[in-house]
Order: C-alpha cells, then structure tokens, then sequence
C-alpha cells in the first residue's frame, strides 16, 4: 500500500507531498491545477518513460519519492533485497526516481540504485495505473484478449513454448531442404575436415610435450656432460675417487670439522654448523639426481625423428584448422586456446554443424517427426487455452452486465466473445476441434467485447457501439469484475469518469468505493458524486508567485511579468471538504451549493454503510464520519504521522 508520495519539479507541482491511506482517495481541483501530473509522477516513479520536457521550467531535475507497505517476506521485499536494496527498520519501502533536464534517470529502491526496469517489475506487484489513454486501449483486440486472460487467470508459459519449438522445427526443415545442395557442400568440407583430425588424433597439449622432448633429443650429448660436470663438482669424480680437485661435500665436511671443535661455547657458530650439516644433504641429494639424469638420457635418433614426423602432422592440422581457420566465416574457436586446442575445438563445433548439415532422407524425416509432434503439441495446449477462455468469457460478460445495469445502464448487454483467429495462407494454422485457425504465440483466438446499449440496438464492437461515457463505464465496469483477480493492492485511475454525469456518476463513485473495500484506490476526478463516496479527499491548488511587489490593481500585468505557476496538494475535511463539493458542482460556493454537496456526502455516507463494512485497514468510524469531521480518517493520518517522525 502506498503511504506517501512526495513529487518535486513536475509540471506545476514545485513541491507536494500527498499522504495516502487504505480506501478509496480523490484528487480534485481546477482544470490545469496538475491533477494528471500526480499520474504521471506515479508512473515514472514505478519505471515509466523519463521525459525531461515534464520538468518544471528553471529546474535541473525533477524526483519522485514513494514509501509502502510492504511485507518482509513478500516477493516485493525479496525482490529490493536481491537488487541490493532493503526495507527501512520501520517495515517500509522507498523508491526514488529522478530525472536530469539533461534527460539522465536515475532510479533507487531500498536506497540502492538500479535499472528503471526494477521498479517497473516491482510495480507489476504493487499498483496499476489506469491512465485516460486506458479506455482508448481497451478498442484494441489485443487489449480485450489479455483483459479476458487476465480474468481467466490463464497461463500462456507452456502454450509459447509448445509454439516457438514447432516453429523453430518448420524452419529448420526448411532451411535443410531448401539449401540441401550448399548444405551438402558444406557437409562434405565438414566431413573431410573431422576424418582428417581424427586420423591423427591429437591430444590436448601434446604440441607442447613434443616440442620439449624433441629439444632433450637434440642435445643429448651436451646435456649429459653439463650433467657429469655438475655431479663430479658436488660429489667427485666416480671414476677418480683420488683426484686432485677436492669436491664440494669433502670441503663442507672439513668446514663442519673445524667447526666442531669449538662446539657449545657460542651459539651463534653452533647454529652456522648447523646449517652445513643441510648443505651437505642438499649436495648430496642434488648430486644423487644428476647421476639418475645421466642415466636415462641418452641419444636417440630413431625416436628423435619419429617426434620430429609427429609434429609435423601437429603442424599441419593447425595451420588447417587452428588460429588459421579462425575469423574465415567457417567454425568458429575460441582465441584464449592454444594452437593445438584451437584444433580440437573445430573438429568439436564441425560435428555440431555436420549435423544441422545432415540432408539426407533419415535426417529429414526426424526432423519432420519433429515438427508434426511439436505441432500436435501447441495444438492440444492451444485448445486447452480456448475451452479456459470460452468458460471464461461466459462469466465475465455476465459480470460486467450487472455491473453496467448498477452504472445507470441497465438494458446495457456486453458480450466478450472468443471465436477461432481466422486462417491466414501464409501465416501458421492448426485444427483445433475440426475448425482450421491461425496460430500464434497465445493461442488460436480472436476476443472481442460487445455492446448492445439497449435491446433493440445491434451488438456492436466496444470501439464502435460505445459513445465515451459509455466506454468509461464499460472499462469501469471490468475493472469492478476483475477486481477479486487482480493481485497488485493499489489501483490507480485518472478520470475514469470522463463523460459521465448525472446518475451514472454516481454509479461511478459507487463502484468505487466498493472497489477500495479490497484495494487502496487513488482516483483524478472532476466529479463531485464520485468525491463524496471518498474515505480522503485532496484537493490540488494551482497559484501564481511573484518575485516582486506589483501594482495589485493590474493583476494580469503581474503574470505577465514573471509570475511562476505552482501546484499544492492538500486534504480537505468537514467545511473544508463540502467548499471543494459546492466547487465541484456549481463552481462557487453559494448555500445551494453547499447544500447539494452535503446531500451528496449523506447519501453516499448512507450507501457506504450498506457495505460490508469499512475498506480493509481503515479505521472503525471512518464511514460513518464521512459528512462530518472524519474523525476516524484524521486518527488514521495522525497515526501514519507519528510513524514517519519516528
């Protein structure tokens, strides 16, 4: 539920904040005072269109600032906590939107920034937004089918899937007995290709143990002299045992001796002794492993030259299918690998290819086998989601009836119909329940919502049966049905009571009312029926400012010379609230104004407490306080007060 909303450098609105509660909440006031642009600040702040020529002039940004209710554990919290985001300690959320005059939008839930798109998946949960372009979308048949789903609650997951496989699989077969001739081209190089690597059968790094061993080979001789050299210096000649030369352990262990001699009176030496005891370990193990080295190397010409021909195939194939290869619009390897890996990985993604290749018989009528089981299956799925939406669209026109006949149209019948999307030659088709029908991502079916105002009129499409006032009610009137449907808790509608007068108007309020029983609902209206049903009432103030004193007996001169247009939103109860009424109705605030207005109020004071009770969450005495002071709605906001200063 949204709480507060807090809009900066938005249109006219310089700085407002609105504080909103369970229930159903109006906004009224003049034409132009900025009413639709708490709308529109509504959007961007659940991840609309950034438009910087929305700014307030002079200012260099404009923000959004939202706190809800949210609980802990629900998917909306869950979902700020994986952006890196967080609740306050107080268990609510804040979002924020800016954007710069430059255009630059920035947005931040739970006081870490993300993408716009966050916000936008984060009000999928929380509020939907029925803006004055809602009523035009609702002509759309697009439009009408998702609103028939949406009551339906179908899922349409499985049903795009089953049609995306069956036609990946028709065009694969297409491709493949379209272009069998270059594709059987290309099977042949392929083949060739993998034949060729698999007849020398590289090993992953072979390349490079070759390339090592073949370098001991070649220079056998001298690395077994380095090698003797190296040992007869650390441990003495074998061959010479008396030589002349002393060794390096024969000269350690005459240091170690001298050292002896005066073990245990410094320890200082004691420790450096210590330390030639290791050194002649060390020679000695080092000495021990240079005489091993000396006996396995030794030359070897025929193994030398049966490395130097293995190699050669190495080389041949990477300068065919390795770095070579690479970049030539044939398969393509990955450059981090070594030469030979590069060949390895061609011969990998070249089976890969062979198949999707493969053009003959058996290949395609696998493939056929394919898309005929993949057509039966979107076919039986698609079917499924038509016997749901017929079912469907049977009790939601019914639905919709009783509502209009509430909203002053009561010979009103409204039908939604589904019938099977007419076949087009070049398009996809399938035969659900023996009738040929087009297919598409959603199924097989046309929606379209009817309207016949009266019994002798003809059963129209809504685009064209429906006058404005009428599609008003009728987008009202699905609203209202789809309500128990609807998951998001807060609806949002701006003018929905665009064309409506009299009665209707009332009906209008209403239902509205009725709606906020189970949702917080935020309504734009210029209609005082539908204000009176309100559990809140704001009123938006539109005003001139001026930097200087001017003459006041020239009023129009002051605008004209710098006067800046200002917005500022504020609640209206008891006198307060029956003034904007007595507005509302007559545009001024004579006695038979305020008299309308307060029968207004006591009616709709009577038809709320022929409701079930008062909206969820508010507080008891909110309804029967309504003409009054609210008394329970003012306990309602001081509350929410106490909460935000804490």
């Amino acid at each position: 539920m949204l709480e507060e909303i807090r809009i900066r450098g938005l249109g006219v609105i310089s700085d407002a904040v609105l504080e909103l509660g369970p229930g159903l909440t109006v906004l009224s006031g003049e034409t132009g005072a900025g009413k639709t642009m708490v709308v529109t600040g509504l959007a961007l702040l659940f991840g609309g269109r950034a438009d910087s020529s929305r700014l307030r002039p002079g200012v260099e940004s404009a923000s959004v600032e939202g706190r809800l209710l949210v609980g802990e554990q629900s998917p909306t919290a869950l979902a700020v906590i994986e952006a890196g985001g967080d609740l306050d300690t107080d268990g609510s959320l804040v979002l924020r939107r800016v954007v710069t005059a430059a255009g630059r939008s920035r947005a931040v839930a739970g006081g870490a920034s993300v993408p716009a798109t966050v916000l936008a998946r984060l009000a999928e949960d929380l509020v939907a937004v029925h803006g004055q372009s809602d009523q035009q979308r609702l002509t759309q048949p697009a439009e009408q089918r998702l609103t028939l789903d949406r009551y339906a609650g179908l899922e349409l997951r499985d049903c795009r899937a089953a049609f995306q496989q069956w036609r990946a699989a028709v065009a694969e077969l297409a491709r493949r007995t379209g272009m069998a001739r270059e594709l059987a081209r290309e099977a042949e190089l392929l083949q060739h290709g993998i034949a060729e690597i698999a007849r020398i059968a590289p090993q992953p790094g072979e390349d490079v143990e070759l390339a090592a061993l073949a370098a001991r080979l070649e220079h056998a001789d001298a690395l077994r002299v380095a090698a003797r050299t190296a040992h007869d210096a650390l441990l003495g000649d074998p061959d010479d045992p008396a030589g002349d030369v002393p060794d390096v352990q024969t000269l350690i262990a005459a240091a170690n001796r001298a050292l002896n001699q005066v073990a245990g009176t410094d320890a200082a030496l004691d420790q450096l002794s210590a330390r030639l005891v290791e050194l002649a370990a060390a020679a000695t193990d080092i000495g021990s492993e240079l005489a091993g080295y000396q006996a396995q190397l030794e030359a070897d010409p025929a193994r030398l030259a049966s490395v130097h021909e293995r190699r050669a195939a190495l080389n041949g194939l990477i300068r065919k299918y390795g770095a070579a290869a690479a970049g030539d619009g044939g398969v393509r390897i990955s450059a981090a690998a070594g030469a030979l890996d590069a060949v390895l990985d061609w011969a990998a993604e070249a089976e890969q290819r062979l198949a999707a290749a493969d053009t003959s018989d058996e290949a395609l009528a696998a493939l056929a086998a394919e898309r005929d089981q993949a057509a039966a299956r979107y076919t039986e799925l698609a079917a499924a989601v038509s016997r749901q939406r017929r079912e469907a669209a049977h009790r939601l026109s019914e639905l919709i009836t009783a509502e209009l006949a509430g909203l002053a149209m009561p010979a009103a019948t409204v039908r939604v119909e589904v019938r099977p999307r007419h076949p087009v030659e070049s398009g996809p088709q399938v035969v659900v329940e023996g009738q040929p029908a087009g297919a598409g991502p959603d199924g097989v079916d046309e929606v379209e919502i009817t309207l016949r105002p009266h019994p002798d009129a003809p059963a129209l499409p809504v685009q064209r049966g429906a006058s404005g006032g009428e599609l008003s009610r009728v987008m009202l009137a699905i609203e209202v049905a789809l309500a128990g449907t609807d998951p998001v808790p807060t609806m949002v509608f701006d003018e929905v009571d665009a064309g409506v007068g009299g009665r209707a108007a009332v009906e209008v309020g209403r239902r509205l009312a009725r709606l906020a029983r189970s949702h917080q609902v935020v309504v734009v209206t210029h209609l005082a029926q539908v204000a009176a049903f309100a559990d809140r009432h704001l009123v938006v103030d539109k005003s001139v400012a001026f930097d200087s004193v001017v003459d006041d007996a020239e009023p129009k001169s002051r605008v004209a010379s710098g006067g800046v247009t200002r917005s500022d939103i504020r609640s209206v109860t008891g006198e307060d609230r029956l003034v904007e009424l007595a507005r509302m109705l007559a545009g001024d605030n004579s006695a038979v104004a305020r008299e309308h207005a307060a029968q207004l109020l006591s009616a709709a004071r009577a038809d709320i407490a022929g409701f079930n009770g008062p909206a969820k969450g508010l507080p008891k005495g909110s309804v029967k306080d309504l003409a009054g002071d609210q008394t329970g709605v003012e306990e309602s906001r001081s509350t929410h007060r106490r909460r935000s200063k804490r």
